[in-house]
């Protein structure tokens, strides 16, 4: 009983302190790569979808073949795309 709780509270230390080492190192770099991954899927979706906004950049031909593959994403590009910014979005 007591070696049960013992390990419960080693695998808690430890799983603590990979998150606070996670943090230290690694956070920052997986937050930009993200933030960089989006915006340029967001620019892919311009490119190929440009013309439901209004910017015909790419024939309808190929942007129907690779329609199964966006539409999951896409009202959410679409709102990221329509949405209002402002200088404190530039800065971040």
């Amino acid at each position: 009983m007591r070696t049960a709780a013992l390990f419960d509270r080693l695998r808690k230390l430890g799983r603590t302190l990979g998150e606070i080492l996670y943090g230290m190192t690694l956070y920052d770099m997986v937050r930009d790569l993200k933030k960089a991954r989006s915006s340029l899927d967001h620019l892919f979706i311009l490119i190929v979808f440009g013309e439901l906004l209004g910017i015909p950049i790419m024939p309808p031909y190929y942007s129907l073949r690779l329609l199964p593959y966006i539409v999951p994403n896409f009202n959410a590009w679409r709102r990221s795309i329509l949405r209002e910014r402002d200088l404190t979005d530039l800065i971040d």
